[in-house]
Formats: structure tokens, sequence, C-alpha cells
């Protein structure tokens, strides 16, 4: 996270401190998860103030991002085209209008779905297949959803 042996090595000696200092506050049953929550919390205050002593140039700020998912456009985008597998999904029947919500938008696997809806695997699959195939006939059939969608916004 650091890109820096040395800044990693004081995180980690300023994580144990920190554990030491506070070992009577925890459960033993949380030991790993305790630690690691110390740790990353570490490490973003570490970043926080890393990144303030930065002054970013008009060109190179959206640069900085590493991570494509941390740069604003993209995340609006995501956002804007999340909305849009939202409403393409919401015009289907049920059951898969549930199913495909619960897949597309909500990015829940197959296994996941079969277990909240006490179903089979094989029948969520099925389910799956078919409304896939079913947006993908309304999608290419003329239905322009991206129009709709735009027009439902304003």
């Amino acid at each position: 996270m650091t890109k820096n042996q040395f800044d990693a090595q004081d995180l980690t000696q300023e994580t144990f401190l920190s554990v030491y200092r506070n070992i009577n506050t925890f459960e033993r049953d949380y030991e790993k998860a305790w630690i690691t929550k110390i740790t990353t919390n570490k490490c973003l205050d570490f970043l926080k103030s890393a990144s303030r002593r930065l002054e970013p140039v008009e060109n190179s700020y959206f640069s900085m991002f590493d991570d494509k998912e941390a740069n604003p456009e993209n995340q609006y985008l995501q956002k804007e085209a999340k909305q849009v597998v939202y409403l393409i999904c919401d015009k289907l029947k049920d059951p898969y209008r549930e199913i495909a919500l619960e897949h597309f938008y909500h990015e829940k696997s197959i296994k996941e779905i079969a277990m909240e809806k006490n179903k089979g695997v094989k029948t969520i699959q099925t389910q799956v297949y078919r409304a896939k195939a079913m947006l993908k006939k309304n999608l290419e059939g003329g239905n322009h959803y991206g129009k709709r969608i735009a027009e439902s916004s304003e």
C-alpha cells in the first residue's frame, strides 16, 4: 500500500505498538481481524497524510489514481451503468426480473441467490440463462433503453 519498504516497516512497527498498548481490550477469538483492522487503519491514515502533502498539477491530477475505479469520472460512469442495468432488468417479468436484479445488479453469485431463495443451483442457473437471453433480445430488438433512461432522468 505504501509502495515504499521503509514506510511499510514504520507502519508495521506502529501497528504492533498499538496492539501492545491495547492488548487488554480485545477478544482472543478475533485476534487476526483486530490486528488486520489496526493495520488497515494505520495504512489509510498514512496514505491520507501523504496525499495531503502533494500538490496536484492540473494535468497530472487524475493520473495519480492507480486504481481506475478511484477516478471520479469512472465512478460516475459506473454509477450510471449500474442504473441502466437496474432499469433494463426491472423490465422483465417475475421470476426473471428478481433473479436478473440479484445477479446482474446486486452482482450476487448463482450459489448466493440459490441459498437466499432456498432453491436449487440448477434452477437459478436456468433462470439466469433465460433472463440473460431475454435481456439480449430486448436490447437487440430495438428497445433503446438508453433513450428511455435519458428521458426518465430529465
